[in-house]
């Protein structure tokens, strides 16, 4: 065995490397003539108007009613296994009745709650004013 190294393609690290057209492409391409003309660039108008809007909080009513769904299915899977099993339907068939039946309530739940604290919220309403920018092409 030799002590020599080797490189990870297999050649001596002393060895002359064999010249390939790789190294042609890393020559840099010529600049790009700067006397071509500019892209011309449009003169443009800002209009500007001050409004008065009324600001807000709102609940997002997509979170309370999937909330008020996994509320459902929990008290659901919870009622499945607090009560002795059933001889006429096994738990499988418990769950899904209790899950379609207190599902729909915890939707309704989170629904009402939603409003509920829409309109809570709606009494923190105040009015501000946003300025209104209109931009278009100068004539």
């Amino acid at each position: 065995m030799s002590d020599t190294s080797r490189t990870p393609d297999g050649t001596a690290p002393d060895a002359p490397q064999p010249e390939s057209a790789a190294s042609d492409a890393l020559v840099p391409a010529p600049a790009l003539p700067t006397d071509a003309p500019a892209p011309r660039e449009a003169m443009m108008e800002i209009e500007s108007d001050d409004e008065a809007v009324t600001v807000r909080r709102a609940p997002k009513y997509g979170r309370f009613i999937v909330l008020g769904f996994a509320l459902g299915a929990i008290l659901a899977l919870i009622l499945t296994f607090a009560f002795p099993e059933n001889e006429e339907f096994d738990r499988g068939q418990v769950f899904g009745f209790l899950l379609l039946a207190l599902g729909t309530i915890g939707v309704a739940f989170g629904a009402v709650v939603a409003l509920v604290f829409d309109r809570v919220l709606s009494g923190r309403t105040r009015t501000v004013v946003a300025e209104h920018e209109h931009t278009r092409e100068a004539e």
